[in-house]
């Protein structure tokens, strides 16, 4: 039933029942029911109607109402994202490979010299900076799925599109399958994800790489282990581990737990929610 016909309905029903019960005990009625008696009876029947009928219309109104502005919050929720994508790509993106190109074009000019393995930093830079744009991009314009669990399969979508353009033999075990995040908390556990799993790829020379997934609303706990080579002293003094600080930031900034073990053989960094 449509929101327009229930309340038509709501409308309809109590004048309905009062001229029926008028008409009932007017034609029929009337040898053997006074008129005090029917006054009386008239809004009895319309609260017992009111009660039985009416009130689970009324329930029905409510979902259909809050099932309508679930919609328009969905609608609005995708509109915004659909613009922020274009937004990166008309502006950073773009800026990003006019960047590359004038690197590309300082790098042969300057090849042979002092500065050549300068300008390979910063074309190795803005490449990887033209990466995450481009992830953030595909991620933005993202349609979750209208299954059951949408919210689950959304980021656990999201987090194989990422493994893929960052580790792509990495094995995946997913076991978390009831999500309640924010849009804000999405967004920094994806950017966690991501950049452990660029440090895999870029530091540990690791052969076996995986990604761990477990947990219900309020306790879930996520891993990321390799076999690689480890990490020597504490990660977060070294001065080339900018990305593994500002990983811990972002989980203690949402109230999550942060931890980071490593040996040779045997990395792993776990984030959490509810569980060490």
């Amino acid at each position: 039933m449509s929101y327009k016909q229930i309340k038509w309905m709501i409308l309809l029903i109590p004048t309905i029942t009062v001229g029926l019960w008028e008409y009932i005990r007017h034609q029929f009625l009337m040898p053997y029911l006074s008129m005090d008696a029917g006054n009386w009876l008239t809004p009895v029947i319309v609260y017992l109607v009111s009660v039985t009928l009416l009130s689970r219309l009324f329930r029905m109104l409510e979902s259909a109402r809050a099932a309508l502005e679930q919609e328009r919050a969905s609608k609005t929720a995708l509109e915004a994202r659909d613009q922020l994508a274009r937004e990166l790509h008309d502006g950073i993106s773009q800026s990003l490979f006019l960047l590359s190109v004038k690197a590309d074009k300082a790098g042969r000019s300057l090849s042979g010299t002092n500065h050549e393995q300068d300008i390979r930093e910063i074309q190795k830079t803005v490449h990887e900076v033209n990466t995450y744009v481009r992830q953030s991009i595909a991620q933005l314009r993202y349609v979750p799925s209208p299954t059951a669990d949408p919210e689950a399969i959304a980021l656990q979508v999201q987090v194989e599109s990422i493994v893929s353009d960052t580790v792509p033999e990495a094995d995946m075990q997913w076991h978390w399958t009831e999500i309640s995040l924010s849009a804000k908390e999405q967004v920094e556990l994806l950017a966690c994800i991501r950049e452990a799993l660029l440090n895999v790829r870029k530091h540990a020379k690791a052969s076996k790489v995986q990604v761990h997934a477990e947990g219900s609303v309020s306790d879930w706990l996520i891993q990321i282990q390799d076999n690689g080579i480890g990490l020597q002293g504490d990660p977060m003094l070294l001065k080339d581990r900018y990305g593994l600080r500002i990983t811990k930031e972002r989980a203690e900034q949402m109230g999550w737990s942060f931890r980071l073990e490593s040996r040779p053989g045997d990395t792993r960094m776990i984030i959490g929610k509810g569980r060490t």
